[in-house]
């Protein structure tokens, strides 16, 4: 026995009418660009690392108290945390099923890297304002 289906709508717009694509392509994007602006930071950062080994600390905070490493280092790690963010974001929604659960997860998350940021940011700007 079959039932007939008396929408007028077509099978397409009951297809849209599943589901949401409203942030999705955002999210994704916004992974992307954030990866792409990693690349060359950490390449930067590598580098940094390597020339700096065996310094001694008194040079290091002079490095580090330059304007432009000083904006670079920030801009590194603030990326590094948002891009990680976002990406556990992901695992959560793919493998937590609890609604409740995974907010909680996403936001001790963000705010965990919120702090870190913060923190990080206002102890590269003490050494380089301080010297």
């Amino acid at each position: 026995m079959t039932t007939k289906n008396t929408s007028l709508r077509t099978p397409l717009a009951h297809a849209r009418g599943l589901g949401s694509a409203k942030s999705g392509f955002a999210h994704w994007r916004n992974l992307r660009v954030t990866a792409l602006a990693l690349i060359p930071l950490t390449i930067w950062f590598v580098i940094a690392v390597i020339a700096h080994l065996g310094s001694p600390l008194p040079e290091l905070r002079a490095w580090l108290a330059h304007p432009i490493n000083a904006a670079l280092f920030i801009l590194f790690v603030v990326l590094g945390l948002h891009h990680g963010a976002n990406g556990m974001t992901e695992v959560y929604e793919d493998y937590i099923h609890g609604h409740y659960t995974k907010l909680i997860a996403d936001l001790a998350t963000k705010g965990l890297a919120l702090f870190l940021g913060a923190a990080m940011t206002v102890s590269v700007l003490k050494i380089a304002i301080l010297g």
